[in-house]
C-alpha cells in the first residue's frame, strides 16, 4: 500500500516536472520566433538611408521576402536597398518571383545585391536582378544551372519481393517514380523542360548583366562554381567587399548623407494573435528547412 502511495506521489511530481519543462520550452519557442531580432554587431538606425533585406537559407517561397522588399519600397526614408543573400539556390518559382520584384522596385528605387559566405543558383539569380552585385573575395558564386534527380529502386523492391500498383490517367503521371526505370521518352521529356528553365535562368542574367558578362555565358553558366574573386573575372559580379563596402559606395554613388554604416535592416511586424503563434510553432526554423530542401531536391525542379 505504502509502494503504491509512493508510486502515485512520484508520478505526480514527475507530471508536474514534464509539464514546467514544456511551459520553458513554450516560452523560449515564443521569445525566439517573438522578440526584436537584431543582426548581430550591425548597427541599425531609424534615419538609415539604405535598407537591407535579408535572404537567407533555401529559397522555398516567396512572401516573406517579397514583403520585406514591399515594405523598403514604400519607406520613403530608404533611398537604395540592399539585398543581403546567403542562399545555396531553391525552388525555380519563388526565386524567380524574387527576381522580378526585385527588378520592378529598382524601376523606382535603386537595388543592390551584397553576397554573403553564398550566393549560389537561385542566391545568385536572386541577385543578378540588382543594379549591381558585391562579392567577398571568397563567396561561393555562380552554380547558373537546374537540377532534377530521381532513384530507381526497383531492384531493390525486387530483392525485398516488395511491388507497389500504380494506377494512373496519363503516361507521364508517374514520371520518376523509384518503382520503375525511367524510359528514354520521358527523359528526353525532362531534358527539355531543364534546358527552358536553364534558358529562363540565363536570358533573366542576360537582361540585367549583358554587357557585364566577360566571354560566352553559355562557357560559365554549366554548374561551377567560382569564387567572389572569380566572379569578377568573369562579370558576374561588379566588386569585392562586404555589406558596408557596398554601402559605401552606394552613398557616394547617390551622393547620400549620413554614415554608411548606419544601416536599416527590414524587419516584419509580429502578429501575436494565436493562430499566428500557433503556425510559428508549427513551421519549421531556417535550418530544418535547408534539410527538408536538401532532402526533397532530387525530387523536383532546383536551381
Amino acid at each position: 500500500m505504502a509502494e503504491s502511495k509512493s508510486r502515485v506521489i512520484y508520478g505526480f511530481f514527475g507530471l508536474i516536472g514534464v509539464m514546467f519543462i514544456s511551459m520553458l520550452i513554450f516560452a523560449f519557442l515564443l521569445l525566439r520566433n517573438f522578440s526584436p531580432k537584431m543582426s548581430e554587431g550591425l548597427s541599425v538606425n531609424s534615419e538609415s538611408q539604405v535598407g537591407v533585406v535579408e535572404v537567407s537559407g533555401a529559397i522555398m517561397e516567396s512572401k516573406k521576402v517579397i514583403k520585406k522588399l514591399l515594405k523598403a519600397e514604400e519607406d520613403d526614408s530608404v533611398k537604395a536597398i540592399i539585398v543581403r543573400i546567403d542562399s545555396p539556390g531553391g525552388a525555380v518559382g519563388p526565386t524567380q518571383e524574387i527576381y522580378d520584384e526585385i527588378v520592378r522596385i529598382d524601376s523606382l528605387k535603386p537595388v543592390y545585391a551584397s553576397f554573403g559566405s553564398v550566393a549560389a543558383s537561385g542566391g545568385y539569380y536572386i541577385g543578378a536582378a540588382a543594379r549591381k552585385i558585391y562579392a567577398n573575395k571568397g563567396t561561393i558564386t555562380g552554380s547558373i544551372g537546374v537540377i532534377m534527380q530521381f532513384a530507381d529502386l526497383s531492384k531493390i523492391y525486387e530483392f525485398l519481393k516488395f511491388k507497389p500498383e500504380i494506377i494512373k490517367s496519363g503516361i507521364y503521371k508517374d514520371i520518376g517514380s523509384p518503382n520503375r526505370p525511367m524510359t528514354d521518352k520521358e527523359k528526353k521529356l525532362l531534358n527539355t523542360t531543364i534546358s527552358k528553365v536553364h534558358d529562363q535562368f540565363r536570358q533573366d542574367i542576360l537582361s540585367r548583366r549583358e554587357g557585364k558578362i566577360k566571354g560566352d555565358l553559355l562557357n560559365i553558366s554549366q554548374g561551377q562554381i567560382f569564387s567572389g574573386q572569380e566572379a569578377l573575372e568573369n562579370g558576374l559580379v561588379d566588386g569585392l567587399g562586404g555589406l558596408w563596402g557596398l554601402s559605401k559606395d552606394i552613398h557616394e554613388e547617390l551622393e547620400l548623407d549620413g554614415n554608411f554604416r548606419k544601416l536599416k535592416f527590414i524587419k516584419l511586424k509580429k502578429d501575436f494573435s494565436i493562430s499566428t503563434i500557433m503556425e510559428n510553432l508549427e513551421n519549421p526554423s531556417e535550418y530544418a528547412q535547408g534539410f527538408i530542401y536538401n532532402l526533397l531536391k532530387p525530387m523536383f525542379l532546383a536551381i
